[in-house]
């Protein structure tokens, strides 16, 4: 197969982002929230759990701890017991009161949001951070989960395993209002169709557009 230009993957990533949005028009931010500071708190919890499973554990832990500041001076202990369901517990449980004793002390209590303040939080990356960007603050942002990962590889638009420069790639291949809904629409397609094990290249409406399709 003779290599792809850049100009012909950017058209083929415009196509593909075209033909993703017509399937999945509402596609959009799974976790339930209402704030940035919300988001934050679900997206770290999301690390090696369903959306599904963390949205059934944040109405709890949101009337516990309502914003940064009452998370700043929450017990690891407590913490804990209201996530222990989401996995990696304390590890999460750390990061979050780690993240919010810097929200209170760096920026006043109210999460920032620019890239290079919030990856220096406790347990925000730049998948994280960009969710927030995209989905919050109206900052361009696309977000790489581990659906964003496999899928860009099938789809030849990014190769291996490193999330940002799978981003940075991605990035240059779609105009900055489209990141962050290609994310989401990605993931969808994800999730539905281009299951990791049992991919159903037959009912993909990308099929034709995915040089590692088997239909």
């Amino acid at each position: 197969m003779a290599r792809e230009s850049q100009a012909a993957k950017g058209r083929r990533a415009v196509e593909i982002n075209l033909r993703l949005t017509r399937e999945y028009p509402d596609a959009a931010c799974a976790l339930v929230h209402s704030n940035a500071y919300q988001l934050l708190v679900a997206t770290i919890l999301s690390a090696q759990c369903t959306d599904k499973r963390v949205n059934l554990v944040t109405p709890a832990f949101f009337a516990a701890y309502p914003s940064p500041a009452e998370l700043a001076t929450a017990r690891q202990e407590q913490v804990i017991e209201l996530i222990r369901s989401t996995g990696f517990f304390n590890h999460k449980a750390r990061n979050l009161v780690g993240m919010a004793q810097a929200v209170v002390r760096d920026h006043g209590g109210e999460i920032p949001g620019a890239m290079d303040q919030l990856v220096r939080l406790a347990g925000v990356g730049r998948k994280t951070a960009n969710v927030l960007l995209g989905n919050v603050f109206g900052v361009p942002g696309l977000a790489v989960d581990t659906h964003m990962l496999r899928l860009s590889n099938l789809l030849k638009l990014a190769a291996g395993k490193d999330a940002v420069k799978v981003e940075l790639a991605l990035c240059r291949l779609l105009p900055p209002e489209e990141w962050s809904l290609f994310s989401h629409r990605i993931i969808e397609h994800g999730r539905t169709v281009c299951i990791a094990r049992r991919p159903r290249c037959e009912e993909c409406i990308v099929a034709d557009l995915c040089p590692s399709a088997q239909v």
